[in-house]
């Protein structure tokens, strides 16, 4: 290409830069439209160099001249924009120089001109290096906030690969809980029905007893009727002279009560309907209640929680997002829910653990470094009336006062755990149990 002048580069027929050039046979190349409208003058398909008769209608492009060509016109019109651009518009001038006031180029008859009287100017070599540095200092910021931006959007990119884990597990969890109660409601419902064809079975054979002693006593009435009622069929005479023993026979044929229904003879509806749903509910001894639900969205890294969100222990360190509501303390946790008003009470299991905490925390503490302030701890059963500013702990096996701390109150307090041992700390569940009003 560096060998090429403009003249090699140039068609033979328009004399001028190739334009989608075509070889023909006889290696001599053309612009394929020149070389089609020569065709058509001519009337005939010959080179318009050598005249050798060509045997295509449509020659091959040469790509590798077309390549040169259009390599050429680019490098031409680049040399051309730029030596426009390094002279001033005005004057024609060399731009040498750039004015600060201005802060454009100038030529040497730029800095005389009137335009420019008592401005500062420098070699365009030394302002631009000046501008350049300004430049890149004021860049600093962008690219430090373009760079903590990128490290946002991969902590947020991590945080949606988390929210799915946590939809899955969540799903398999809600699944799990719901085959229990599938199956417990399966198994309820096989043994009530069974108790109800029991006692169907039980009813049904006891009335079959009834009539069949109503059936023989049916029977031998209607043979005792039928005999009686021959009889009254008979002529007079022999009528008489078999009266005597009929009517003896009539006479000393029984006459039960009239038989009644037994008591309870029906299916007891009652019994299999009656609050049957309660009744269920009633003997759900897997149901329980957590006055305390721990929140895993604030839990430390180090913690693990149990799927029902009410046990707590040290675990091994897990990748989990640097969301708002997340405690920097590696084993603390909160609770999902906080008391602004009402009484409350809840009791930790502690086990043999020696080192935790039991406490209530101001919502608005701050969670992203040790949380020194807005928080009442100790260990273990917690009894919070937010009303009159009072926070008790106590040893729910012997009922035994430890601390009361007394405060007034301005703000949610939600129940906090801190446990670094590798035994759990357990909420203990509230009994469950049904009033009936009137």
């Amino acid at each position: 290409m560096a060998s090429c002048s403009e003249e090699d580069l140039c068609c033979s027929v328009c004399c001028d830069i190739f334009k989608h050039p075509v070889i023909l046979s006889c290696s001599h190349s053309f612009c394929k439209a020149c070389l089609q409208r020569w065709w058509r003058e001519k009337q005939a398909q010959e080179c318009p160099v050598c005249s050798k008769r060509s045997s295509r209608s449509e020659p091959p492009i040469n790509l590798a001249l077309k390549n040169m060509c259009e390599a050429f016109l680019l490098q031409r019109d680049q040399r051309a924009s730029s030596d426009s651009e390094d002279l001033c518009s005005l004057h024609s001038e060399k731009l040498r120089l750039f004015c600060l006031d201005h802060q454009q180029p100038a030529c040497l008859v730029c800095r005389d001109s009137k335009q420019h009287t008592n401005h500062t100017f420098r070699p365009i070599d030394e302002a631009a290096q000046d501008l350049r540095d300004k430049l890149q200092e004021s860049l600093k910021p962008l690219k430090d906030k373009l760079e903590g931006y990128d490290k946002i959007k991969k902590v947020w990119d991590e945080t949606g690969k988390h929210i799915k884990v946590q939809a899955a597990n969540t799903e398999r969890q809600i699944k799990e809980q719901f085959k229990k109660l599938h199956q417990f409601l399966d198994k309820e419902e096989e043994a009530r029905i069974s108790t109800l064809k029991e006692e169907e079975k039980q009813k049904s054979q006891r009335l079959k007893e009834e009539i069949e002693v109503l059936s023989t006593e049916i029977a031998a009435l209607s043979q005792t009727v039928r005999a009686s009622e021959d009889k009254l069929r008979a002529a007079d005479l022999s009528f008489l002279k078999n009266y005597k023993a009929a009517m003896e026979r009539v006479q000393q044929r029984p006459l039960l009560e009239d038989p009644q229904l037994p008591s309870g003879a029906l299916i007891d509806v009652t019994k299999h309907l009656g609050n049957l749903s309660f009744h269920i509910w009633n003997k759900m001894n897997m149901v329980s209640y957590s006055p305390v639900i721990l929140d895993p969205n604030s839990a430390g890294p180090d913690l693990i929680l149990s799927e029902d969100l009410t046990r707590v222990r040290r675990g091994e360190e897990q990748q989990l997002p640097d969301n708002p509501e997340r405690i920097d303390d590696s084993w603390s946790v909160l609770s999902s829910k906080g008391f602004n008003s009402g009484t409350h009470s809840w009791d930790v299991e502690v086990g043999q653990n020696t080192k935790w905490e039991v406490a209530v925390c101001e919502e608005s503490s701050v969670r992203k470094r040790d949380i020194y302030s807005g928080l009442w701890r100790m260990g273990i059963r917690v009894n919070l009336d937010w009303d009159r500013g009072k926070l008790s702990f106590s040893d729910p096996d012997t009922n035994t006062h430890i601390h009361t701390f007394t405060h007034t109150f301005t703000e949610k307090l939600c129940p906090y755990i801190y446990n670094y041992e590798l035994r759990p700390l357990k909420i203990i569940p509230l009994k469950v149990s049904v009033t009936v009003k009137q």
